[in-house]
């Protein structure tokens, strides 16, 4: 049996398979076993150095705060990035070159700094230029480098993402007298959504990792930042950054659920019902239509 995509394997690709999965689970087993034998011998897994995450202090004082500051980053950054990337994006694609040059430096400008040379200078300017009070310049620098960077990136993902729509959507639109504006916004934006929704996300959680390079190099107060603190008062080194790291993980799985979610109802949506209808049902439906074109018509003879 094929597939469109490729050969269904056989008896002996299958027996390889098993093979090598049962040897990968082997082997990272015996990593982990490595990993923990190693923190075991280090004295990492004593109960002192995991007691602190047991008691309230450790959270309300560290980590939720860290927390807040590192979500209220990625939200401010998600909020402004999106619409700028958009409108990067269609720019780049405009008839008019005036539109679309500026548009194309500004993004392979920004998307060719890494983005924590954007926060620095973000930083620099606001120090040198601004009265943003020194508590407040960190968070201003991080959003500003994100949104940099990220804007463009998004840019380029819009872009790819209506480019990627058969040219057949655009040409009808045009044959039934849209202008292109109207065609980007009623037609190829809301399909392109879909497809570009995993990638969106994927650059979303990126945002959310990328909060933490402000905390190494700027001060700012988010959740790594505020983990050395908490190491440095319990002594609590490896432990610490194993919790914060779960945190991130289940940050992160909870923003792809919700993506995964929210494209499979954008999906279910452009369905059909696939409803089948009956004889009657039909003649009744072309009823009403011939009823509305009469209607129609005696109504504009008056």
């Amino acid at each position: 049996m094929t597939s469109v995509l490729y050969d269904a394997p056989g008896p002996r690709a299958k027996r390889r398979n098993v093979l090598f999965s049962v040897v990968f689970f082997v082997l990272l087993a015996l990593l982990l076993w490595w990993v923990w034998q190693t923190m075991d011998d280090k004295g990492q897994l004593e109960w002192s150095l995991w007691k602190p995450f047991t008691t309230s202090e450790a959270w309300t004082t560290y980590l939720l705060p860290g927390l807040a500051d590192t979500l209220k980053a990625a939200a401010l950054s998600m909020v402004i990035a999106l619409p700028l990337g958009a409108v990067l994006g269609i720019a780049r694609m405009s008839d008019h070159r005036w539109v679309r040059i500026p548009a194309g430096a500004v993004v392979e400008f920004f998307r060719a700094i890494p983005v924590l040379l954007l926060m620095l200078f973000a930083n620099e300017f606001y120090v040198r230029s601004t009265g943003i009070p020194s508590d407040e310049r960190p968070l201003y620098a991080v959003v500003t480098g994100l949104v940099l960077y990220n804007a463009s990136v998004l840019a380029e993902i819009v872009r790819a993402g209506i480019l990627s729509l058969p040219k057949g959507q655009s040409e009808a639109a045009m044959a039934v007298g849209l202008r292109k504006s109207q065609t980007m916004s009623s037609i190829l934006l809301p399909q392109a959504v879909t497809a570009m929704l995993p990638a969106i996300v994927s650059q979303l959680v990126v945002i959310v990792k990328d909060t933490a390079l402000g905390g190494v190099m700027l001060g700012f107060t988010e959740l790594l930042n505020t983990r050395s603190t908490l190491a440095a008062n319990y002594a609590n080194v490896i432990p610490s950054f194993i919790v914060v790291a779960v945190i991130f993980i289940v940050l992160n799985f909870i923003l792809t659920s919700f993506a995964s979610w929210l494209e499979r109802r954008l999906r279910r949506s452009k369905r059909s019902t696939g409803a089948v209808l009956g004889a009657d049902k039909v003649d009744d439906v072309n009823a009403a239509e011939v009823g509305g074109t009469y209607g129609t018509g005696a109504g504009g003879s008056i």
